[in-house]
């Protein structure tokens, strides 16, 4: 090599070596506050199924069917986790096949590249926006995965076999659920990712998902005997107060967490997660206290759930005066969907997944178009209220019908293949013993 050479490539390194650093520096790295944050977010969110539903619910049934409500709660979450592992992160998150503006198969639901979570490493982030591991973002997505179908429990409460429950859920986790959660979360190609819909932690994927389901379920199963006349009063509010406020800590995780960081947006979700659950909490105790005399502890702790699910769809976008006005009207108008409307429509919704869930999600993501505007303290980027909300209500509208349809099919079907309800006898006995065979209180 001559001199010259040997000049020429001192000069070229000189000019590569510089960029060559530049790029080593932008390698996405992991951030570990960020990391930190998520992996607590998850364990509150899993932490607000069992034990927190668990109880709620548990504590709001017949004594005779304690331990049933709290076995589904904990089957769920087996089945959900496993179901998830084996392809519903891949149909619910996997990108293949999409672009935005381009409506495609691919726009309703994911394809099965992640199927067994192939290729998740220890080092797989999660993107070279949210500087995470990815096996945190898995399971913490597996955990809102887990609380939906558990949900509807609390609709058909009492009367359904337990085996038929399994099965219903499995099939609905993969017609329903992950569907759903690509069309609103998965980004540029989704159905409703594309609309604009906006949806920060699950108001539509979880609430109104699992609120029209399980109003559905209900109407399909019938009443439980002797309701409405034969008194079915919870057999345990201490449960219920203790599972609501375990839902309230919990939620932090839920809906801060779904900032996906540890920055200002998961504080402000916070702060707004707050205001909203005690504005709720008091909203539906005051509209109590007026309409029968007095507040009850059962309708605290249900004005309490209604106001966590109202802000959750907006917890990202909405300022703190928004929040409170989200969590008065979710706590009156759903104490009057789970009381007065509830009586006059003559539905069974044992625990009121329905009204507290289905409603408070509407009501929450109907708002979130008003108040994620800057010009009503909010922080979205919402110019024009009036077709925000438009985009929400599609969203709403959207939702609710494929939801319902696709329900009413997975429970008509399983009705005829291997029944959904048990019989009068085993309802009269109690689901823990007639399912279970274990009672929950032995004296």
């Amino acid at each position: 090599m001559t001199l010259r050479q040997i000049a020429g490539l001192g000069a070229l390194l000189s000019l590569v070596t510089p960029g060559l650093a530049l790029a080593e520096e932008a390698a996405p790295a992991l951030n570990s506050g960020d990391t930190a944050w998520m992996l607590t977010s998850t364990a509150l969110v899993l932490f607000m199924t069992i034990p927190g539903l668990a109880l709620f619910y548990g504590g709001m049934v017949r004594s005779k069917n304690v331990l049933s409500v709290m076995m589904q709660c904990f089957a769920i979450t087996g089945l959900m986790s496993i179901l998830w592992m084996v392809y519903g992160y891949s149909m619910a998150f996997d990108t293949t096949g999409m672009e935005k503006g381009v409506l495609n198969f691919n726009s309703f639901v994911g394809g099965f590249s992640k199927a067994f979570l192939s290729g998740v490493t220890p080092d797989s982030l999660t993107s070279a926006a949210a500087l995470f591991p990815e096996a945190v973002f898995i399971t913490f997505q597996m955990t809102f995965a887990i609380i939906t179908p558990a949900l509807i429990v609390g609709a058909f409460a009492e009367r359904m076999k337990f085996s038929a429950m399994l099965v219903f859920m499995g099939i609905w986790f993969t017609l329903v659920y992950a569907p759903i959660a690509h069309m609103v979360w998965s980004g540029d190609g989704a159905l409703m990712w594309d609309w604009g819909v906006l949806d920060f932690a699950g108001g539509t994927v979880v609430h109104i998902n699992a609120g029209i389901a399980g109003l559905v379920c209900c109407l399909v199963l019938g009443k439980r005997k002797g309701y409405p006349t034969t008194p079915m009063a919870p057999h345990n509010l201490g449960y219920t107060l203790m599972g609501a406020a375990m839902l309230w800590v919990g939620w932090f995780g839920f809906n801060a967490g779904s900032a996906a960081a540890a920055n200002g947006t998961a504080g402000m979700a916070m702060l707004v997660t707050q205001i909203a659950t005690a504005a709720a909490a008091l909203g539906w105790m005051f509209a109590e206290w007026i309409g029968h005399g007095k507040p009850s502890a059962l309708g605290i702790a249900s004005g309490v759930v209604a106001g966590l699910v109202a802000i959750t769809p907006a917890a990202g976008t909405v300022g703190p005066m928004g929040a409170l006005v989200i969590g008065l009207v979710s706590g009156v108008v759903c104490y009057f969907c789970a009381t007065t409307l509830k009586r006059k429509l003559g539905y069974d919704d044992s625990l009121d997944a329905f009204g507290v869930h289905g409603i408070g999600g509407i009501i929450g993501a109907i708002l979130t178009g008003v108040f994620a505007a800057p010009a009503l303290g909010g922080f979205g980027a919402v110019t024009d209220i009036g077709a925000q909300v438009w985009i929400q209500a599609k969203g709403v509208i959207f939702t609710v019908v494929y939801t319902a349809i696709v329900t009413y099919v997975i429970l008509k079907v399983l009705d005829v293949v291997m029944g959904l309800r048990v019989n009068e006898e085993e309802e009269s006995v109690g689901l823990d013993l007639a399912q279970h065979n274990e009672r929950g209180y032995n004296l």
